[in-house]
């Protein structure tokens, strides 16, 4: 296991520009490694989940190489991993995320409020959809044809 050696820079050298780009949306925080197509590239720009993330490959025994790269706003700590690897490392991915995961809504009693009100809405679509007239009569239907001027 490599940790910032001579090898470590062989990520920062093969990559195409920036890591971020028009395609990358930022939905996951792995890219395809741009020259080498048997290794994947996870990304992260809290050294906190990085450190963690090294940790527990550590733990796995699985091989990585560990760089850094700085863009034009942020600091990215990058991980080579060899593409075999891949399904382990990303549930170790997942679980080092869940671990340092933030709510959506920080505020507890906005998070609840809106929750309830969702709940709500949707028993009063429930209740309007149960209550509803099975069909409607063909006495009840208005003839349009005789309009009254």
């Amino acid at each position: 296991m490599a940790k910032r050696s001579e090898k470590t820079n062989r990520i920062r050298n093969r990559m195409a520009g920036e890591v971020e780009n028009i395609v990358d949306l930022g939905l996951v925080n792995y890219v395809r490694h741009p020259s080498d197509p048997n290794y994947v590239v996870f990304r992260f720009v809290d050294k906190n989940r990085a450190d963690q993330f090294e940790i527990e490959l550590t733990n796995k025994k699985i091989w990585f190489e560990r760089g850094e790269e700085q863009s034009k706003v942020k600091l990215y700590h990058l991980f080579g991993i060899n593409k075999r690897d891949f399904n382990t490392v990303q549930s170790i991915n997942f679980t080092v995320e869940g671990k340092n995961r933030t709510f959506l809504m920080a505020n507890r009693y906005f998070r609840w409020s809106v929750l309830l009100f969702s709940i709500g809405m949707v028993l009063l679509a429930f209740v309007g959809y149960c209550t509803r007239p099975e069909k409607i009569g063909v006495d009840q239907v208005i003839d349009t044809s005789v309009i009254k001027e």
